[in-house]
């Protein structure tokens, strides 16, 4: 593995139609990753930004840095993240045009992040005519950066990347954030039937282990948003991952409100059998 995946961001994912892109959001990444593991235990500020998460100056600093270069570089493309710039997916969602949009999560795990757990990373994705065509998700604290583009495949350090394709439920490894009404019961009845559970605090690193065969299930039923699933989300696709929304309907729909976005991504040969274990 490169010690430094910066090095030569070229080697890390290949695009026909939006290489300069994918060059740009891999270049981004890695030094949002070098940020973070700049300030990673040396945190000066954490603050409460609701009753189950946090944010911090790191957050914030990550996210201008993304912002300002795309801008720079790409300025009439939109720009949606998590801690600013949340107007420009408003203007998009009501002007049902195809725009260009940035769908940026400065720091997924915050929270991994703020207690020195280190499971976070990075996540930028292109949203073109309503669909990602491109994601970026960056671990800085394995060196990992996993990308796809719609017109390439996934790739971790450059290195081609497939979805896990084990064939009997029992062998899964998955992770269920399902809740709500007659949901948890589903989720026990199918935690029982499945070798081992994990809640890792990242929806995207998550996401990006499912394309690379470390996790064979990602499904969360609520609380999602765009910036979670947009880079992974095209990641584990271009892998060979079915990915929906839990209710089985698209899992990409910028028309969706911010928190009520929801992801079941499985291996073709289980993804349906979970569909209906969880529904």
């Amino acid at each position: 593995m490169r010690s430094d995946p910066g090095a030569n961001v070229s080697e890390f994912g290949q695009s026909a139609r939006y290489g300069a892109e994918l060059a740009l959001a891999i270049d981004l990444a890695h030094q949002a990753g070098r940020l973070q593991m700049e300030r990673y235990e040396r945190l000066e500020r954490i603050e409460a930004k609701g009753p189950r998460d946090v944010v911090t100056e790191v957050d914030h600093l990550c996210e201008a840095l993304v912002m300002n270069a795309v801008r720079d570089r790409y300025p009439s493309d939109g720009f949606y993240a998590e801690e600013i710039g949340q107007v420009d997916a408003a203007e998009v969602r009501l002007a049902g045009a195809p725009r260009r949009l940035w769908i940026v999560d400065p720091l997924d795990g915050t929270i991994n992040y703020a207690n020195g757990i280190p499971f976070f990373c990075i996540s930028i994705a292109l949203a073109a005519e309503g669909r990602p065509v491109l994601g970026v998700v960056h671990d800085p604290t394995r060196n990992e950066t996993f990308v796809g583009a719609v017109d390439g495949p996934s790739l971790r350090n450059g290195e081609p990347i497939r979805v896990g394709d084990k064939e009997v439920l029992e062998d899964l490894v998955v992770t269920l954030a399902v809740g709500g009404r007659g949901k948890v019961r589903k989720r026990h009845q199918a935690v029982k039937r499945i070798r081992a559970h994990r809640s890792m605090g990242s929806s995207a690193l998550t996401l990006s282990y499912v394309a690379c065969g470390r996790f064979d299930i990602y499904a969360q039923s609520a609380g999602l948003s765009a910036w979670d699933v947009a880079a992974a989300g095209l990641i584990a696709e271009r892998a060979g991952a079915t990915v929906t929304s839990l209710d089985g309907s698209p899992w990409f729909d910028l028309k969706r409100a911010d928190k009520k976005w929801s992801c079941l991504a499985a291996s073709p040969r289980h993804h349906a059998a979970m569909l209906e274990m969880l529904t």
